[in-house]
């Protein structure tokens, strides 16, 4: 990190770093902790702004504009800290790191700089799981969006939304899911999440439903008889995330509920929502249900019963609701 003119950076994060070398004389690996931090809280901003599909750590942030730093609230802040703990699974300690290496840049762009004079940071405390309010679907809006799916000509889209809706599955772990993994007997799939870590998601009525409705329809499928894979594309093969997050567009696009900021993951935040406000689960039932990892290293881990996971999806408001027909 000794190079402080990155041409990959814009103009402002070099400046920084500079500071932090000439004026506040840091080690080398305090500067770099800091560049990783900031440069990737930078590039969660500009992917919001710019509305990209491309995962965060391909975000070029080159021309990222001081406009852009004027309009960052508090809101932000805490939803950045609670992509870092959900979606890379920053315990408390990094997550306080990040918080104190924002601290220290927005203090750099206000009082050094005069980039801006509001400084977000300046009421944040330190993160826990409940700071930052994810978007997701009210019941309402998860209802429309089911209506939707229905209306669709496709089981196989209809079946990715339920699924999605009611056990709160990554993206990554719907497309990795095999026919072979589904337990009709038990009513269960076993996930592979992040970090290879499997475990197991119990089904209710409106998935076994679904998956059966789809299934019925797959299985005729006589060039599908040797893909292991559950979802399938037009091609006969394992269907892709950009796919899955097209039909998840145009569906919320069908409902009418497009422009409010839903996307694939916020299913995920919406079935754990749903589950915690209707469905009587608790903070640590939905971590084992959703593969968290642990909130701190000095959590003391707690091990649930089965029937507690399986009663969070089964009172899932959205249980019961089946709306697309077994179509012959």
């Amino acid at each position: 990190m000794k190079n402080y003119n990155n041409e990959s950076n814009p103009e402002f994060l070099n400046n920084y770093l500079v500071h932090l070398k000439v004026i506040r004389m840091l080690s080398e690996r305090t500067i770099q902790e800091y560049y990783f931090d900031i440069r990737l809280f930078l590039k969660y901003i500009h992917k919001n702004n710019i509305d990209s599909e491309n995962d965060v750590d391909d975000i070029n942030i080159r021309n990222m504009t001081t406009d852009e730093l004027k309009k960052i609230s508090v809101k932000d802040i805490y939803n950045f800290i609670f992509y870092v703990s959900d979606e890379r699974n920053n315990e408390k300690r990094s997550r306080s790191r990040k918080i104190s290496s924002l601290r220290s840049f927005f203090k750099y762009i206000t009082k050094v700089e005069h980039i801006t004079e509001y400084d977000p940071t300046r009421d944040i405390d330190m993160p826990s799981p409940k700071m930052a309010l994810p978007k997701f679907l009210s019941l309402n809006e998860s209802m429309r969006l089911l209506e939707a799916a229905d209306n669709g000509d496709s089981r196989r889209d209809y079946c990715i939304i339920t699924l999605l809706l009611n056990c709160g599955m990554r993206l990554s772990e719907l497309i990795g899911i095999n026919v072979q993994d589904i337990d009709f007997f038990e009513n269960r799939i076993r996930i592979l999440g992040k970090g290879n870590k499997e475990r197991i998601i119990y089904l209710n009525k409106a998935c076994i439903d679904a998956l059966e409705s789809y299934l019925e329809i797959r299985n005729q499928n006589p060039k599908a008889v040797n893909e292991p894979a559950l979802f399938i594309s037009n091609r006969n093969n394992r269907i892709s995330k950009r796919r899955v997050q097209q039909i998840v567009e145009n569906t919320i696009k069908n409902a009418e509920l497009d422009g409010k900021g839903f996307t694939t993951h916020k299913l995920r935040h919406t079935a754990a929502t749903l589950m915690y406000q209707y469905g009587g689960a608790d903070i640590l039932t939905l971590k084992e249900l959703l593969g968290h990892s642990s909130i701190s290293t000095t959590e003391i881990y707690t091990h649930l019963d089965s029937k507690q996971v399986r009663s969070a999806i089964e009172n899932n408001p959205l249980a019961n609701v089946n709306l697309k027909d077994k179509k012959k």
